[in-house]
């Protein structure tokens, strides 16, 4: 009989997510897929452009949301990536559910889409201070000028 492979938490061990604090969040489209944007440079700017698709404007769009359909959370800093998107959740309550609410966004995206949008898990990282916080919100800002200049992407 085959074992089922154990899944990784995404959740830090001993970390009490019941906090209220600001979190580094990461989802990755299903396989990848580069299907939220399209990063682009016209030659004589420095500074890519990130140009949504359809289903980009409309994650970007609950993003944005979040906030008022959720007195408890709040987007800061994102970046809606081909494939991915990297975000910064605040959380200001002391019944955090940062795992629930990521599942509600992919949920609702997802249904936007009308069919598989996202990979099982996400990435997720508790910004401990004002240094980790700087070095994220600068990740996030230069993430399309990385993906210009990866061979991969």
């Amino acid at each position: 009989m085959d074992k089922l492979q154990k899944r990784k938490s995404p959740r830090k061990k001993g970390y009490d997510y019941s906090l209220g604090g600001a979190y580094f969040i990461t989802i990755c489209t299903l396989n990848k897929k580069k299907i939220l944007s399209k990063i682009t440079r016209e030659i004589n700017n420095y500074e890519p452009k990130v140009e949504l698709t359809r289903i980009g404007k409309q994650i970007e769009e609950c993003l944005g949301n979040i906030k008022t359909i959720y007195d408890n959370y709040e987007v800061g800093d994102y970046i809606i990536m081909p494939n991915h998107i990297h975000f910064i959740v605040y959380s200001y309550s002391n019944d955090n559910e940062i795992y629930s609410l990521i599942k509600k966004i992919k949920t609702y995206t997802t249904h936007l889409y009308g069919s598989k949008l996202w990979q099982r898990s996400f990435y997720d990282h508790i910004i401990r201070n004002e240094k980790d916080f700087e070095q994220i919100s600068k990740y996030i800002h230069d993430n399309p000028l990385r993906w210009i200049y990866d061979d991969l992407n």
